[in-house]
Formats: structure tokens, sequence, C-alpha cells
């Protein structure tokens, strides 16, 4: 390639790129309100609780308070649990499990209740910066919990308080109201072709 035809390519590439830039510094301009971000994690595609997890470190890493409420995987070592506890992030673990292992309607809706209860009093906690409701979609899709109850506690949650819900199946209303919504599409899952869950990789 001759020099001329170097530098040509050079300089479209610096003039798409400056397009580029253009358009995100409009958009950082644009979004100059601060508020409190409801964000979900849905979808059948591995790596919700991960997300929300790596969240919770950021937080942490910034100086803020965070708190975790942990429904269904109760009964499983969390590696996560280990660490952040340590840092000061408070856990409410609803500890029965997977409900197909259960299979034990009442008992499942008790500790929902009583996990939920916790997630309520942080959802009114002015000085927690970040809940993490790990999971929480499973409890309205299986009605263990009323969907107007959880999407009012939310909606008068502080203003500035994140949360970041994980799970399957996320209900309507909890998408309509929330500020961000990420829906992970499995590709190919190692569980499907026989290969059982790790610890220190899936939990």
């Amino acid at each position: 390639m001759t020099t001329d035809k170097t530098e040509q390519k050079a300089q479209r590439h610096k003039s798409r790129q400056q397009k580029v830039k253009a358009g995100v510094d409009a958009k950082i301009a644009a979004a100059q309100q601060e508020k409190g971000i409801l964000l979900v994690l849905t979808g059948n595609g591995k790596g919700k609780s991960t997300a929300g997890f790596g969240s919770v470190v950021r937080a942490v890493g910034h100086g803020k308070k965070a708190a975790v409420v942990q429904f269904i995987k109760g009964t499983w070592g969390c590696g996560e649990r280990n660490v952040l506890e340590q840092l000061g992030v408070d856990f409410h673990v609803m500890g029965t499990g997977f409900t197909w292992e259960t299979q034990d309607r009442e008992k499942d809706t008790q500790a929902a209740e009583t996990a939920w209860l916790a997630a309520e009093k942080l959802l009114q906690d002015e000085s927690v910066d970040l809940v993490l409701l790990d999971e929480l979609t499973y409890m309205v899709s299986y009605h263990y919990l009323d969907v107007e109850r959880v999407v009012q506690a939310l909606a008068n949650r502080p203003a500035m308080q994140h949360v970041i819900i994980t799970g399957r199946a996320c209900h309507r209303r909890i998408v309509e109201l929330a500020d961000t919504v990420s829906d992970v599409t499995p590709i190919k899952h190692a569980f499907e072709q026989g290969v059982k869950a790790q610890q220190g990789f899936d939990y």
C-alpha cells in the first residue's frame, strides 16, 4: 500500500471516529440526571447473579453501602457471600434452596415472606446505596409474593438507592418500572452438555 493510500485510510478512520465521538459526547451531555437506578437482569442465559454481584463489588469498592437478599439459592455455598460479608455487605438468605428440591409450597412461601420483609426494610433505608435482590423474579412468578407489593416497595424506595433484580421471566410490571433491563440469552451451556456445576465458577 502506498503512503498516499495509507494516509487516506487513516484519515477516513479518523473521520469516522470523530463522528462516533461527537455522538457519544452528545449523549453524555444530555444525560445529566442523577437518580437511583432499577436494573433488571433477566432471561434464560447464565451470568445474571454473577453480574449483580459484580455491581455490588463495584459499589463497595467506591465506599458505598450495599446489601443482598438471596432468594432460591440459600442452601448452596456462595463464594461471593464469603467475600462480601467480610467487607461489610449485609446478607439476608431465604435458605430453603431450589423449589423443586423442597417441593413444599407453604414452606417456600413462608421463607419468601421472611426474606421479602428484610428486603422491604432495606428498600426503606436511605443509608443503603445498593440492594441486590437475587432471584427475586421467581418469587413473583411462583406467586409466593404479590407483584403489587413488590412494585410498590421498589417505586417508593429512597430516590438515590440503586436496586438490581435478577432471575428468569421477570414480571412485566417490574420490567415496566425498571430503568435498565438486560435479557441474557443462552447460546450454549455446559450443564446441557453434562458438565456439573463447579465450586469457584458456578457458585
